[in-house]
């Protein structure tokens, strides 16, 4: 039995009792706002206290290996509530959203912006098969499990997929929260930021619409429901991009591109 384990969860409710005192903050930079939720300052702050620095005494207990690995295991528990949110708020907008359908299906293509753009980006960095496993998607849960079936995780491939999947947990949630209201002072319509923010990633898709509904309350109802849709389709057709179309132009581009390079 994990003894460390109530140190966990007491300490999960502290902060969470933190992050939403802190509550939602405006902070506005020029003619940009930029919206911090409770969520990121949850993340920046069992961040900050995950450092080594401060892992002594009960810190030290809340950090054991056996937490974290409990966490990451159970992480799924936690996101099924979530899940079951996505169809409710999805089903009172449902009409709107199917007289939509094709465009939620055509975002679906914007997938393939990490093999076009990121492979060679990955590659000047200096990336090799690593690049394989950090630009076949965002690196979440979908692209973990194909890359990890394939190559494993212990290789150059699982490597690049692990390292992206654990960027996008630590600072996912941070940049969507950040960069969504910074593309609606761009004038980007919220309907379309809206589906954006269904990326794929629970935390990240919360982040975006929660930081969106924040700005404008009004549209609480079409945007959670335009996000929640998107999030939906991406997380089913977002495995069919990627085995299909995603994976075979990423082999073709990665040969064209490193010449006799050898797994």
């Amino acid at each position: 039995m994990n003894k460390n384990l109530i140190f966990l969860i007491a300490f999960a409710l502290i902060i969470i009792t933190i992050s939403e005192l802190i509550g939602f903050q405006a902070i506005p930079l020029g003619s940009f706002t930029i919206g911090l939720l409770p969520l990121v300052f949850a993340i920046i702050l069992t961040m900050f206290l995950g450092l080594k620095l401060f892992r002594k005494g009960i810190m030290k207990k809340i950090y054991s290996e056996k937490n974290i690995h409990f966490a990451s295991t159970y992480l799924i528990l936690i996101m099924l509530p979530l899940m079951a949110r996505y169809g409710a708020d999805v089903a009172p907008q449902i009409r709107d959203i199917l007289q939509v359908g094709w465009i939620f299906i055509i975002q679906e293509l914007g997938n393939l912006g990490t093999v076009f753009i990121g492979l060679p980006v990955a590659l000047l960095l200096g990336l090799r098969r690593e690049a394989i496993g950090a630009t076949l998607g965002i690196g979440r849960e979908g692209e973990l499990a194909y890359i990890s079936e394939k190559y494993t995780l212990e290789s150059k491939e699982g490597r690049g997929v692990l390292s992206i999947y654990i960027i996008g947990t630590l600072f996912g949630a941070i940049f969507f929260s950040v960069f969504a209201p910074i593309l609606l002072d761009l004038g980007i319509r919220i309907e379309a930021l809206a589906m954006a923010s269904g990326v794929g990633s629970g935390s990240m898709m919360s982040a975006a619409s929660a930081t969106l509904v924040a700005r404008i309350p009004e549209m609480e109802s079409t945007i959670l429901a335009y996000a929640s849709a998107s999030q939906l389709l991406t997380s089913f057709l977002g495995t069919f991009t990627m085995v299909f179309l995603a994976a075979p132009i990423q082999a073709f581009m990665y040969k064209k591109l490193v010449r006799g390079d050898k797994k």
